[in-house]
């Protein structure tokens, strides 16, 4: 297989997500003073880089939505920023990122283990110790074995497509691995674990970042014996704070607390409210009016305020103090097919760059205020390593060079234009509004799309991200949209631009 090229340069590379902070409270009052001396006055971006009015008062119900089904609650087939978030709730790896406000949650501390890793063999070799009396929500001891079973069976992309392939490429054996069909002793032989709390990965090449590859929802521990495989995200044993009181598959789900998570071993996590209820597949306008009326506290795709509510709340000088247009290491972006002809042709993906109408996509997203910066590459501002630069220039007004692209389609043996499909999942109001706004400016050098909506939750794992699929179905170009996994290069750009990451289903690139 080839990868999809990346058409990167019209989209949002520095997202803002415009969202609502301390407005309304939850229903224990939560937002309110706790008589800590930390309150303040609010104001717009208030909440950026710093906790507003912080509690330390335990009870009460946290009410959450989501705009679409989750792609699973299953540790080792979940890729979506919003449920690597939520997941520090009902479980715990290796290592966690650190729950502070601003720079200081950028940095990987440890969770499940004792210290970060100890590095040997030139960093091919990481031991981890785990902290001993870690239980699950029955009681039963967490071991070294529990979290190589995590890990092992992630690396199953046929029963769980979802995830990154770091450990697959990285573990000697892990591309083809599947403890469900490779049944030898003791398992993946580049794993071991001498002790219950001990465990050690050999890699099959230096990496001197493992303790991001640690943090993974991979290396929560799953006992074996209850590992349903794909049913598991039924139920998932919890080690972390909070455990699962009822989940009904695509409707929602409440979290209620753990009576063996041990407070003592777990700095990373305050475990304020006694139960946290999600409702799922909402739409995103009653969301935003849910917010804004004070009966929900989180939107936990947290994709920020849909454009109706956007124009209420920057108009409204009452409103605009409780809300925050944060800046995220996120690029919304369209992917090119080059699987789907004519994209095989690079003149004819060059004509789609010129031809966009970057400040329509900008718009489509929410605006300079709300959406973020025009992009003209896959890298985020706030990544390390940012240069900027500009590879095909949309025209002195950024709303596309219409003389470029059709000159380009000329190249490309297209003069008249073509036609392809564009995809976007069908729950994102934004997504819809940039496949749209795109259909418009490439119809001016005769490209015409027809638009194809597909659900959040699958995708990537049966849809956009599943190459035979993506080409039988015309898909040449993808709305798509990427988080850093952690905030470096490697941890943004790999999973999206490595072409030996493609795989059969759950593709991101």
């Amino acid at each position: 297989m080839t990868r999809r090229r990346t058409l990167g340069a019209i989209a949002a590379a520095a997202a803002v997500a415009m969202t609502l902070a301390a407005c309304g409270g939850s229903s224990d009052g939560g937002n309110t003073d706790d008589g800590s001396g930390d309150s303040a006055k609010p104001a717009f971006n208030g909440a950026v880089g710093k906790v507003v009015n912080p509690s330390k008062v335990k009870g009460g119900t946290l009410r959450m939505a989501n705009t679409a089904d989750w792609d699973s609650l299953d540790p080792g087939n979940t890729y979506y920023a919003y449920s690597w978030n939520f997941i520090r709730l009902y479980t715990r790896a290796l290592t966690v990122m650190q729950a502070a406000p601003g720079d200081a949650g950028a940095k990987v501390v440890p969770d499940l283990a004792e210290t970060l890793g100890v590095a040997s063999d030139g960093a091919k070799t990481w031991t981890y110790k785990l902290k001993p009396g870690i239980k699950y929500e029955d009681g039963t001891v967490v071991t070294s074995k529990d979290v190589k079973y995590g890990v092992e069976r992630s690396l199953d992309k046929a029963t769980f497509p979802n995830g990154p392939t770091y450990l697959n490429d990285f573990l000697d054996g892990g591309k083809s691995y599947s403890p469900y069909k490779n049944k030898a002793a003791g398992g993946l032989k580049s794993i071991e674990t001498p002790d219950d709390q001990t465990i050690v990965f050999h890699l099959s090449q230096p990496f001197s970042g493992f303790d991001y590859f640690a943090m993974l929802p991979a290396t929560v521990p799953v006992p074996q014996a209850k590992d349903t495989g794909t049913k598991y995200k039924e139920h998932v044993i919890s080690t972390g704070p909070y455990m699962f009181k009822e989940n009904n598959l695509g409707k929602n789900f409440t979290l209620v607390r753990n009576p063996n998570w041990d407070a003592a071993t777990d700095p990373n996590r305050a475990a304020l409210p006694d139960q946290i209820e999600v409702a799922l597949n909402v739409n995103a306008d009653d969301v935003d009016n849910r917010l804004m009326a004070g009966d929900l506290d989180v939107q936990v795709d947290a994709l920020g305020l849909g454009a109706a509510a956007q124009g209420k709340v920057l108009a409204n000088p009452q409103e605009k103090v409780n809300s925050d247009a944060a800046t995220l290491a996120r690029t919304w972006y369209t992917s090119i097919n080059g699987n789907v002809a004519p994209f095989d042709n690079i003149h004819c993906r060059k004509a789609v760059e010129y031809a966009a109408d970057r400040v329509g996509l900008q718009t489509a997203y929410g605006g300079p205020i709300a959406g973020g910066d025009i992009a003209t590459g896959l890298l985020p501002p706030v990544i390390p390593g940012f240069e900027k630069f500009d590879l095909y220039p949309a025209g002195a007004d950024n709303k596309g060079d219409v003389d470029k692209a059709k000159a380009e389609l000329a190249e490309c043996g297209k003069p008249s234009g073509f036609a392809t499909n564009m995809s976007y999942r069908v729950e994102r109001p934004k997504e819809k509004a940039a496949a749209e706004s795109l259909q418009q400016s490439l119809d001016r050098v005769g490209i015409k799309l027809t638009l194809k909506s597909y659900p959040q939750d699958d995708y990537f794992a049966l849809y956009a991200g599943k190459p035979s699929f993506a080409k039988k179905n015309n898909l040449g170009l993808i709305v798509n949209g990427w988080g850093a996994d952690w905030p470096d290069g490697y941890g943004f750009l790999s999973q999206i631009i490595d072409s030996r990451v493609i795989r059969e289903t759950g593709g991101s690139s």
